[in-house]
């Protein structure tokens, strides 16, 4: 497999190849260090409302000719919001990167931003806030990340609210681009049947005049956990509850152990919880646990979903399991949750959106594109050792928990936090 390539330009953009000449087609894409903890508070959903603003429109083609000319060659194009990254993308034939390219670069550096595009794209926000908001086992995630990290950007809604969506106008994206698409913030990365240098001279011309990033740029503001406990009670079937902690960022020594602490523990078919909750005692429909990561940190939690009559039950025996990993974990289970995962990062080679998308990343969060053997070497150097020790730091701080539904039976979270302690 071909190392991936990465040159930067003049202005500070970072240009990353990843070479895969047995396909026909290419995956290529701007990746900006730039989401939702990157929002003042008013203006919340800026990031988001800017991506969809991206296609709407440039000073030479209408959102229309934006779309008809990616299809017009059976091109793909794409964009999406995160807390941490934006990232706007292609799909194309070999033949046709540099129309990949040239659109991308439009869409990001001649948005007109149409005062009456914006208040159209503006009700279609408000819709999918709406939606958002009728959808409870998405809801409890903003929920929990909101108990979290109170008061600060990381812990808002990538959607933004309302009445912040209501206050965003068009200066304001102006502004807010000028702000945080700069140089040094953004990562062109291809991945598939293209060439190194093809792709810099394509970056020279399209994006080698992007403003540098000023060295006074102000400061990310820091992940601050706190934790505490939110619930609402709904007349809905089902309650839904995300039960967390502090978790592990992508730079944490511990990162790895982590995501395989996660997998045994909540990550499939096999894991602890979806076995002995789900299968064995029919207490649950879905329960999962995740690690959500962040350069500086992260929030670990554990969702379920459950009839109102299951609810006193369950949280006892998801606290069982949460507890219980670091003094009875197997090596069987150790295992079978690296192969899970060195498996997925292996057969993600096949994908060059995939292999496109982890290049990008890890610039913006590591410096550099970690190489796969390095990524199957760090899977497989976790031990028993390392996942007790994730365990039992997860189980140090503070608590959050996140319930949506007929939570009215559901204990304190005080006499939640004891039983972990136990």
């Amino acid at each position: 497999m071909s190392e991936v390539k990465v040159t930067t330009l003049g202005n500070g953009l970072r240009v990353a190849v990843d070479e895969m000449p047995e396909v026909e087609s290419v995956s290529l894409g701007i990746w900006v260090a730039c989401g939702t903890r990157h929002e003042s508070a008013e203006l919340n959903g800026m990031a988001h409302m800017l991506e969809h603003m991206a296609f709407k429109g440039t000073r030479t083609r209408s959102a229309r000719a934006i779309a008809e000319e990616i299809e017009n060659v059976g091109g793909s194009l794409n964009a999406y919001t995160g807390r941490e990254i934006t990232a706007y993308h292609a799909s194309v034939l070999k033949e046709d990167v540099a129309l990949g390219v040239e659109l991308v670069a439009d869409i990001l550096r001649n948005s007109v931003f149409d005062p009456d595009e914006l208040q159209r794209e503006r009700g279609v926000i408000l819709q999918e806030i709406g939606q958002a908001l009728d959808t409870p086992d998405d809801l409890v995630f903003d929920q929990f990340q909101e108990i979290a990290l109170p008061d600060q950007p990381l812990g808002r809604p990538v959607l933004g609210t309302a009445e912040s969506v209501e206050a965003i106008g068009r200066d304001h994206l102006f502004a807010f681009l000028a702000r945080h698409y700069t140089a040094s913030n953004m990562v062109l990365s291809a991945a598939g049947r293209v060439e190194h240098d093809q792709l810099v001279d394509l970056a020279e011309k399209y994006f080698g005049s992007v403003a540098r990033t000023p060295a006074n740029a102000p400061p990310t503001v820091p992940l601050s956990y706190v934790g505490g406990d939110g619930r609402e009670v709904r007349t809905l079937e089902q309650a839904h509850l995300v039960l967390g902690c502090q978790g592990i960022g992508y730079r944490d020594p511990d990162y790895y152990a982590s995501v395989v602490y996660s997998t045994l523990l909540g990550g499939g078919m096999s894991s602890r919880l979806f076995q002995r909750i789900r299968e064995e005692r029919g207490l649950v429909y879905g329960i999962h646990s995740f690690n959500a990561a962040y350069a500086d940190g992260g929030l670990f939690g554990i969702y379920a979903g459950t009839g109102e009559d299951d609810l006193a039950e369950l949280v006892p025996a998801v606290c069982e399991e949460f507890a219980g990993v670091a003094d009875t974990l197997t090596e069987a289970e150790l295992m079978r949750a690296r192969a899970q995962i060195k498996a997925g990062t292996l057969m993600s080679l096949e994908s060059s959106g995939a292999r496109c998308e982890q290049a990008a990343r890890h610039l913006l969060v590591h410096g550099r594109p970690l190489p796969y053997p390095e990524i199957v070497a760090r899977i497989e150097a976790v031990d028993q050792q390392a996942v007790r020790r994730v365990a039992r730091r997860l189980l140090q701080g503070s608590l959050t928990l996140a319930a949506l539904g007929p939570v009215d039976a559901l204990e304190p979270l005080d006499s939640i936090a004891a039983r972990l302690a136990a």
